[in-house]
Parts: C-alpha cells; structure tokens; sequence
C-alpha cells in the first residue's frame, strides 16, 4: 500500500537523493544510519521501565520517532544511489539484509521491554519474515509480489510507530496485535496469489 504512496512522492525522494548524493556519502552509509535508528528504537522500547523519568519524553515516544526516523532513510538510500548512479546488487542486498534485521531487532526490543507478549511479539515477526520469504521465493521463479498484500514491511513498522505516538494504555501491543494480523493475511494473499500463477 504504502509503495504506492512512495510512486507519488518520487520526485520528492528524488531531490532530497540528489541534494544528499552531493554530500559523497555512499547509499550503503544511509542504509547504516537507518539501521542505527532501527537500534536506538529499539535500545528505547527494551529499556522503556529503566528510562522512564529519566528523559522529558515518554521512551516508547522515543523510539516511534527513531522508528520513524529509521524509515525516512529506509526511503533515501535508494534515492542516493539513483541519484549518484551507484545502484549495484551489493548495495541493494545490503540494504534488504538491513531491513529484515532492522525489524527483528526491533521487535526484540518490544518483547525485552515488556510492552507486548513475547508471543505476539514472536507471531508478528515470524509472519514478517513469512511475507518477506513469500516474495523472494516467488521472484525467484518470476512471479513479481511487489505491493501485493496490505502489511509489506513499510506498513508494519509505520503501525508500530503511530501506535508508540498515541497516548493509550498497551498501545505497542496492539500495535503488534495490528501487525502480526496484517502480516498473516499478507502472506495469505502472497501465497494466494503465486499459486493462481504457478501453472504447475
């Protein structure tokens, strides 16, 4: 759904790629700096209890906005690299490897703070990777999956951040609630899909 949205705004990635291509900084290094968001996201959500009272901010705030902030540049990296020509198969398998361990790390750090079930915390990264899994495989035999499905990864972790900015008792477990249903019927419609388009 939300690469969709990414069509429409192409043009804006796309100036924001080229004015950062200027800094010489390689894609590689923004794929970096939106996994060492991922990071403090989740160092803030796992150490949520101890943190409380210590920073202004609510931590699980905190982390919704390094979670938010870590998407930004999940979304600039591949601006750069069109921008400055640098797009090769080491960069684009650095950057997915990134955002698989990213999302892991993530709801890790979920599941450590104690803001949601370590179990739902488990269904909603193993469907995550099911979905990811479910379209790799499918391209591999060249069935194209991209914006099949409602909960690809963008979508999950914009839940999770939204949820961590509104103000409700359990708002990450629901959160992860939200995800581990949206990542379930992904997968089902990915599997769904790719089965229509295998013949054999």
């Amino acid at each position: 759904m939300l690469n969709r949205l990414r069509e429409k705004i192409n043009p804006l990635t796309a100036r924001l790629g080229t004015k950062l291509g200027t800094l010489g900084l390689s894609p590689t290094f923004w794929s970096t700096v939106g996994l060492v968001m991922a990071i403090a996201s989740a160092l803030s959500f796992g150490l949520s209890y101890q943190l409380a009272g210590i920073v202004s901010l609510s931590p699980v705030v905190i982390g919704s906005i390094f979670l938010l902030i870590s998407g930004f540049f999940d979304l600039i990296d591949g601006s750069v690299a069109r921008a400055t020509n640098k797009s090769t198969a080491k960069g684009s398998y650095i950057d997915s490897t990134y955002d698989k361990l990213a999302e892991i790390i993530v709801f890790i750090g979920i599941a450590v703070g104690g803001l949601a079930n370590p179990v739902i915390c488990l269904i909603a990264i193993s469907m995550s990777m099911m979905v990811s899994y479910s379209r790799a495989k499918a391209e591999s035999l060249g069935i194209d999956l991209k914006g099949i499905g409602l909960g690809e990864r963008a979508e999950r972790l914009l839940v999770i951040a939204v949820m961590g900015l509104i103000p409700i008792p359990n708002s990450i477990e629901i959160g992860t609630i939200i995800v581990s249903i949206l990542s379930s019927f992904t997968f089902l419609q990915r599997l769904h899909y790719t089965l229509k388009k295998l013949k054999n």
